[in-house]
C-alpha cells in the first residue's frame, strides 16, 4: 500500500510521490520564542515528527527545516498590535534577544523530552533578514505591494484565487473603516514590512530600501523554505490555525514571486482542546510539559496521548485522559522489558502497521495493531523485534526505557510474567494466581498496579 496523506490544498486523501529521487522536502513552522511552548503546541510537533517518521519507513530520505520565529510575529493576524518579541520583552525585562535565546533553549528541552526527531536545519528569522528584504523587492517588481504610513504591503487584489487554502470568502470580508493612509487598503492584505514607530526605536530593527523597521511575520517562511528547499517542495506543516491567514499568505508571496503554491502537501494538525475551549497562550492560563512532568507525569506519556488521536481530529486534554496514556505506557514498557531480545519481527503484523500508517497516519489504529501482538501468543523474541519495528515510528523510546523499580529478570521468570500478564488479560484469574505463586516460590514478588504487573526480589521488601 503506498503513502497517503491529506493535503489541504486539494481537501482529499492523495498519494505521496516526492518531487525528487533523492529526498523529501519537509517544512514545518516553527515556535515564536516570546514565551514557553504550551502543550497544544507541541501536538502539532508529534504530529510532524510521526509524518517525518512515516516517510524514513518508506525508504525516503527527508531534508527537514524548521523555522524559529524570534521577530515579526505581530500580536494581531490583522497586523495590528506590537511584535510579539517586544510585548515579551517588556513582560519579563529582558531584552527581547534575551529572552528569544531563553525561550528557544526552553522549547528545545521540550523537543527532546518528547523525542522528536532532530530536523535536518533549524533557522532564525534574524539570521534571514536580507533574503526576506529581497524577496519583498522582488515583490514590489513584481508589482504586489504598496507603502503605508506604517508600512509596506502585500496587495491580495492582484490575485484571483488569493485564500483559496482556507477556501476564504474574499469578497464577504470587510475591510473595515478606512480613514488614515497608513492603514492597508484591504482587510485581506498584509504586512511585509513594518517601519519601527516615529521617535521610537526598537530592540529589533533593520534598515531597508523602504525604512528602518522589522519584517512582517508570514514571510520568513516564504523566503527560507525556499531558500533551502526551493520554491516547490513536498510538503508543509503547521497547526490548522496557520490555515487561513499564515500560510494563505505564504503562498500567496510564494505565487507572486516564483509561480508556485510552495508545496505539493499542505498539512495540518488540529487543536488540543480543554474544557473551555481551543489552547492559547492569550489567556496565561495555557499547560507547559514541564507542568505535567511535575505533576509526575512523563513526557512521553503525552506524546502517547498524542498517538491516541488522529492528527486530523481535536484531541481534548484532562488529567484523567493523561492517567490513561501514562497507564498504558508503563504497562507496555514493562511488557517490552520483559521480552527477550534477538527475535525476528512477525510480517504480517508490520504489514498491518505500516498500512494503518500509510492510510494518512492512522496512529490509533496503528496502535491498536500493538496491542494485538502485546496480548497474542507469539513468542516473546518475536513481539519484541515487532515492537521495535512499530517504535521507529511511534517514538516511544522502548528500547532506552529502563526500570529503576525491578532488576533484571531471568529469561524463565520473564517468561512466566509475561504468562501471567496474558492470563489477566483474558480474566483466566486462577491460572494468574497460579502463576503468581510459581514466581513467588521462586524468589519473586509481585504486584499489580494500573500500569500492569512489577516484580520484585523478595529481599528488596523485607
Amino acid at each position: 500500500m503506498p503513502l497517503r496523506l491529506y493535503d489541504t490544498w486539494t481537501r482529499t486523501v492523495r498519494e505521496f510521490t516526492p518531487i525528487h529521487p533523492d529526498h523529501v522536502g519537509l517544512y514545518c513552522c516553527g515556535p515564536t520564542v516570546y514565551d514557553h511552548a504550551h502543550i497544544g503546541n507541541l501536538r502539532t510537533y508529534v504530529f510532524e515528527d510521526v509524518l517525518r517518521r512515516a516517510l524514513v519507513l518508506n525508504g525516503y530520505n527527508v531534508r527537514h527545516v524548521v523555522n524559529i520565529t524570534d521577530v515579526g510575529h505581530l500580536v494581531s493576524d490583522a497586523d495590528e498590535g506590537e511584535d510579539k518579541m517586544e510585548k515579551g520583552s517588556r513582560r519579563t525585562g529582558e531584552s527581547a534577544w534575551a529572552i528569544a535565546e531563553r525561550y528557544t533553549a526552553a522549547f528545545m528541552n521540550d523537543w527532546r523530552a518528547l523525542n522528536l526527531l532532530e530536523p535536518a536545519l533549524w533557522c532564525r528569522a534574524t539570521d534571514h533578514i536580507a533574503e526576506q528584504i529581497d524577496f519583498i523587492a522582488e515583490l514590489e517588481r513584481n508589482g504586489f505591494t504598496y507603502r503605508t504610513a506604517d508600512g509596506v504591503y502585500f496587495d491580495t487584489s492582484r490575485q484571483d484565487d488569493y485564500g483559496y487554502l482556507a477556501r476564504l470568502d474574499v469578497a464577504g470580508l470587510q475591510a473595515g473603516k478606512r480613514v488614515a493612509p497608513g492603514e492597508k487598503q484591504r482587510a485581506t492584505d498584509f504586512a511585509l514590512w513594518k517601519f519601527s514607530p516615529p521617535g521610537a526605536t526598537r530592540q529589533m530593527e533593520w534598515d531597508s530600501p523602504w525604512g528602518r523597521g522589522f519584517p512582517g511575520w508570514h514571510i520568513e517562511c516564504s523566503a527560507m523554505s525556499a531558500k533551502y528547499l526551493s520554491p516547490w517542495f513536498d510538503i508543509h506543516c503547521g497547526g490548522e490555525d496557520h490555515i487561513p491567514v499564515h500560510h494563505s499568505n505564504e503562498i500567496a508571496q510564494t505565487q507572486a514571486r516564483y509561480g508556485t503554491r510552495l508545496a505539493n502537501f499542505w498539512m495540518h494538525g488540529h487543536f488540543l482542546l480543554l474544557d473551555a475551549g481551543k489552547m492559547s497562550k492569550s489567556g496565561g492560563d495555557f499547560l507547559r510539559l514541564q507542568t505535567l512532568s511535575e505533576r509526575g507525569n512523563d513526557p512521553l506519556a503525552y506524546r502517547y496521548l498524542c498517538l491516541s488521536a488522529h492528527y486530523r481530529s481535536s484531541l481534548r486534554f484532562s488529567e484523567a485522559a493523561l492517567d490513561a496514556a501514562q497507564a498504558a505506557l508503563d504497562r507496555l514498557r514493562r511488557s517490552y522489558a520483559r521480552w527477550p531480545q534477538g527475535g525476528k519481527p512477525d510480517a504480517a503484523s508490520v504489514a498491518r502497521f505500516k498500512a494503518e500508517v500509510d492510510h494518512d497516519l492512522n496512529l490509533p489504529r496503528a496502535l491498536a495493531v500493538l496491542w494485538d501482538v502485546v496480548r497474542s501468543d507469539l513468542p516473546p523474541a518475536t513481539r519484541r523485534a515487532s515492537v521495535d519495528c512499530f517504535d521507529v515510528v511511534l517514538g516511544l523510546g522502548l528500547a532506552d526505557w529502563k526500570d529503576v523499580d525491578t532488576p533484571e529478570l531471568p529469561a524463565e521468570i520473564a517468561a512466566l510474567a509475561d504468562q501471567r500478564e496474558r492470563a489477566r488479560a483474558a480474566k483466566q484469574w486462577s491460572e494468574a494466581d497460579r502463576l503468581r505463586d510459581v514466581m513467588t516460590a521462586a524468589g519473586w514478588l509481585v504486584e499489580d498496579s494500573a500500569g500492569g504487573q512489577v516484580l520484585r526480589l523478595r529481599d528488596q521488601t523485607e
